[in-house]
């Protein structure tokens, strides 16, 4: 290997800097090639100064900082890049740009680091003969192949605080509180969070929920002394036979983002059935700070295995943790099918074991 470069593509998540450390100080340790940074995911591929050189002083003491000294962009798909050009909304593809700048630059291997949308790219660009090594990014946790992505841990960390918090007011006013938390069409991070945080009902996307559940079992409570009720509420959760929330439906150049189930549910119970109900929408707080020492361990793991499979070549791999295990799968069967919740897992078992509604 003479030349590897490394990218972190799509939104940020608490971990990254602690993998491009990890890809950095590992390939410096094991030969002499040079290691270039891309500034801003696929978008920097194309911006000559968006490309620069990582050494050991680039990559000193930012183990514990949040965000990315890459810059993170989740648009400029060079499949479908989303321009307006003379006024109008245009999508064009502007792989072969992308694939003819790597080519000039002499990469030996491309790592790439990112969420499910940013590792398929990686596998088409893969497929037209780029050679990509996958590193799994998310705090959503979606992405098949793996049990764990870096980011997760921290996001559920914050959230569970946010409900600790939550439980003093909703006691001291006899509220309901719902908490909405991000994670798309995956329920991981209300389902982890609410465990851990002592919520009372959890609303996910793979379980439709019914209002009359909840009421139920917020009155349940009510008749055993505890007159305040907490919620988790994952952002793509949805009533049965109704369409998930959006807060921006998307057009051309911005992709729908969804957001808002939170209000709908706390505004519902007060509307119909008289339950004094408030709602937090704890946002982009779940992406952003220092992580935890969890996803510290794993971003490091993830990014000693990938440079280390980038020194001997072994191109079209993710890493992986499997079974407490850090190992390397197939990038694109990791990314063909989205990981979703285990409805009959045991973490959702377990949940109903403790008297946690699913509002089903």
């Amino acid at each position: 290997m003479k030349r590897i470069a490394i990218l972190t593509g799509g939104g940020d998540a608490p971990g990254l800097n602690a993998v491009i450390r990890s890809v950095v100080k590992t390939v410096k340790n094991l030969c002499e090639c040079e290691i270039l940074g891309i500034k801003n995911g696929f978008e920097g591929i194309l911006d000559d100064e968006g490309i620069f050189p990582l050494t050991r002083e680039e990559v000193r003491g930012i183990l514990h900082r949040g965000g990315t000294i890459l810059g993170a962009a989740n648009r400029g798909n060079p499949f479908a890049r989303k321009i307006v050009r003379d006024g109008e909304d245009v999508v064009e593809d502007i792989s072969q740009q992308i694939i003819d700048k790597l080519d000039s630059l002499g990469l030996d291997v491309l790592i790439i680091v990112g969420g499910g949308g940013t590792l398929r790219i990686a596998s088409e660009l893969l497929d037209l003969g780029v050679p990509v090594i996958g590193v799994p990014k998310t705090i959503d946790n979606d992405i098949g192949g793996t049990e764990y992505s870096f980011g997760f841990d921290t996001a559920v960390s914050i959230a569970s605080e946010a409900f600790d918090r939550l439980h003093t007011t909703a006691e001291s006013h006899h509220r309901v509180m719902a908490l909405e938390l991000m994670g798309k069409n995956a329920g991981f991070i209300a389902l982890h969070a609410g465990l851990a945080g002592g919520a009372d009902v959890i609303l996910i996307p793979e379980i439709p929920f019914h209002f009359e559940s909840i009421v139920e079992r917020v009155r349940e409570r009510v008749e055993v002394g505890s007159h305040f009720s907490i919620i988790a509420v994952a952002e793509g959760a949805s009533p049965v036979g109704e369409d998930q929330v959006f807060m921006y439906r998307g057009d051309e150049l911005i992709t729908a983002r969804l957001g808002g189930i939170g209000a709908v549910v706390a505004n519902h119970l007060a509307e119909k059935y008289g339950l004094e109900s408030r709602f937090t929408v704890l946002g982009h707080l779940q992406r952003g700070g220092s992580p935890t020492a969890f996803d510290r361990w794993l971003a490091t793991s993830y990014g000693a295995a990938a440079a280390d499979l980038a020194v001997v070549g072994r191109i079209g791999r993710m890493i992986a943790l499997k079974c407490g295990q850090i190992v390397d799968v197939n990038l694109g069967d990791a990314v063909a099918v989205h990981k979703r919740v285990d409805v009959y897992g045991d973490t959702v078992r377990a949940a109903r074991c403790l008297g946690i509604s699913f509002g089903d």
